[in-house]
């Protein structure tokens, strides 16, 4: 039987200095590339709790999904929080990501995007409260993945889990452009907007 954790104090006073650990027990500065990626995908799972809340009860079956990722960015977290270098076999095995999660993920884009109509223009964040934050949530990703590159480049985190946020981004466009159709709300398209200037040399 795993034992439970319990938290008396929600401050430990440990990073009052300027520091944090990782789950190996190295301490870093706070803004180190490993912390600001671990924040980053912090960010994003807020973001994808938002939109999950607008969706409740309206497209549960997309709120599901989302229950599940945020759940799997939890495991890209511990594997961010362990770096390659300082850690030990144990802790590998305890942060390993498997590429069954990446498959998961492909295998719903797929499965959403058969009732998406085709694509013929750029997609404005929009369509709804609810894939308005998908969408913000995809350029938080977008930031996540960006910042996790040094380390994926230095062989710090896990291949499957560096994969994950990439696939994890073409997800939540998906996602934003379904919630959009099964709420019924109108997505805005890019249109070139026409200076004054513009307008001028056409008429002449």
């Amino acid at each position: 039987m795993s034992k439970e954790r319990f938290y008396s104090k929600i401050y430990t006073r440990t990073g009052d200095k300027g520091t944090s650990a990782t789950f190996t027990g190295l301490r870093k500065v706070k803004d180190d590339e490993v912390f600001q990626a671990l924040g980053t995908t912090d960010e994003l799972s807020s973001a994808i709790g938002v939109a999950s809340e607008f969706l409740r009860d309206r497209v549960p079956d997309l709120e599901q999904k989302l229950e599940q990722i945020q759940c799997m960015l939890q495991d890209v977290g511990s594997n961010i929080a362990t770096p390659i270098s300082s850690a030990r076999e144990s802790h590998l095995k305890r942060v390993q990501f498997s590429k069954n999660i990446v498959l998961q993920l492909e295998h719903w884009i797929d499965e959403m995007s058969q009732t998406l109509p085709p694509l013929r223009n750029f997609i404005l964040p929009s369509g709804g409260k609810s894939a308005a934050f998908l969408h913000l949530a995809r350029t938080i990703c977008r930031r996540a993945e960006r910042e996790m590159t040094s380390l994926h480049r230095k062989g710090e985190i896990d291949e499957e889990a560096f994969k994950f946020m990439n696939r994890l981004s073409d997800f939540l466009f998906t996602a934003a452009r379904y919630a959009a159709i099964k709420e019924g709300r109108e997505e805005k398209i890019y249109r070139r907007i026409a200076t004054n200037h513009e307008d001028t040399k056409m008429e002449a």
